[in-house]
């Protein structure tokens, strides 16, 4: 399991079948708001998905978005970030652990 020393150097550290434990996976979701406005955008998201090679990142994050997104706003902020990691659980075959 990567330690937080290795999300903070690499943007790539999630991989199809990876394992982390919750602030892991927030650490590393962070590292994509380009903007640091504290929220993941449909783009930041697709970035995040790409570093972890998985297919059709574009369409992923749509469906991220849509899946995560409880308010409506097009973002997704630390109030919806449980719903983003039972996304990736469920859509990236990243396993997420409390």
């Amino acid at each position: 399991m990567p330690n937080n020393s290795q999300i903070k150097n690499s943007k790539a550290i999630v991989y199809k079948g990876g394992v982390m434990a919750m602030d892991q996976f927030k650490e590393w979701v962070k590292q994509f708001d380009v903007d640091k406005d504290g929220r993941i955008s449909r783009d930041e998201l697709r970035e995040a998905i790409r570093s972890t090679r998985a297919w059709f990142p574009g369409w992923k994050a749509n469906r991220g978005v849509k899946a995560a997104d409880a308010n409506g706003d097009g973002f997704i902020d630390d109030s919806e970030m449980t719903a983003l990691m039972e996304f990736a659980e469920k859509n990236l075959s990243i396993k997420i652990m409390p």
